[in-house]
C-alpha cells in the first residue's frame, strides 16, 4: 500500500467517525456544551455535512489512488 493511499485510508476513517458522531448527536438530541456555551443543533447538523462530504472526497481520491 502505497504513503498515499494509507493517508486516504485513515482520511476516510476518521471522517466518516466524525461525520456519524454528529449525525448520532443530532439525532438524539444530545446537549453540547463547552464552558457556558450550549452548541446548537445546528452546529452537529452542519458538522455532518461538511465531515461527511469530506469522507466522500477522500474516498473517491482513495479509489483513484
Amino acid at each position: 500500500m502505497s504513503d498515499i493511499r494509507a493517508y486516504l485510508v485513515t482520511t476516510v476513517v476518521v471522517f466518516a467517525v466524525v461525520s456519524l458522531i454528529h449525525l448520532v448527536r443530532a439525532i438524539n438530541g444530545w446537549s453540547f456544551t463547552i464552558g457556558p456555551y450550549d452548541l446548537p443543533m445546528a452546529v452537529s447538523w452542519i458538522g455532518f455535512v461538511v465531515t461527511a462530504g469530506l469522507a466522500a472526497w477522500s474516498f473517491i481520491l482513495m479509489r483513484q489512488a
